[in-house]
């Protein structure tokens, strides 16, 4: 895999990667949805869906990416590969790399398959090499833990630093973006705690925003 060219060009700003909160009615969520669209420069959506028949779950991802779609993002579904093409989601997020590799089969090359919870940089370098549109590092595991903040910071610069893959940063707080930002992330995910006040989620994310600034002379 090629390294990032020594006299690269200044890296362009962040965007934001939006995690829903398990998602179980479509249309009470729009409104939440809409308005974080609409106050920053959104990438992407990871689409995270409660339980419920097959029927179920499509028609939300459909609903719901109306929504997404129309803004120029791209809608993710969580896991869920077998529902990607008949929801029209643009791709799956995968968690470890056993899940990934087993489901590029029936994502590329027409959609995204992008990559999380991975525990190793070998686990890392092995889901580039094998087609990740992006890999993301950070990200809380079922258990809703995660890595030590400085040691996420260091697997970011790292990543940044060598290799070509996109990497998403999640940040559990809005005191985490800037360091990952600084890092080298080229996305910043943002998770539960973004919607935890309906009413709120505009300024949350624009206040969020305020801190995918790059600082001077990054390249």
């Amino acid at each position: 895999m090629a390294s990032r060219p020594k006299q690269a060009e200044p890296r362009p700003v962040p965007r934001l990667y939006l995690m829903t909160p398990r998602v179980d009615d479509s249309a009470t969520f729009t409104t939440a949805l809409t308005a974080a669209l609409t106050a920053g420069d959104v990438a992407a959506v990871l689409l995270r869906l409660a339980e419920a028949d097959e029927r179920t779950l499509i028609n939300r991802a459909k609903a719901l990416g109306d929504v997404v779609q129309k803004t120029g993002a791209a809608l993710l579904l969580d896991g869920a590969v077998d529902l990607v093409a008949r929801a029209g989601a643009d791709g799956a997020h995968l968690s470890g790399i056993d899940d990934f590799t087993g489901a590029l089969e029936r994502l590329k090359p027409e959609r995204i398959a992008g990559v999380g919870s991975l525990d190793t940089r070998h686990d890392a370098m092995t889901a580039a090499e094998a087609g990740a549109d992006y890999l993301m590092f950070g990200d809380p595991d079922r258990h809703g833990e995660r890595p030590d903040f400085a040691a996420i910071v260091e697997r970011v610069a790292w990543w940044a630093e060598v290799f070509e893959a996109p990497c998403v940063a999640y940040a559990a707080s809005i005191a985490e973006i800037e360091p990952l930002v600084t890092a080298g992330a080229d996305f910043i995910a943002l998770g539960d705690w973004v919607w935890g006040d309906p009413e709120a989620v505009a300024v949350t994310i624009a206040d969020a925003a305020q801190y995918m600034r790059l600082p001077e002379n990054t390249v």
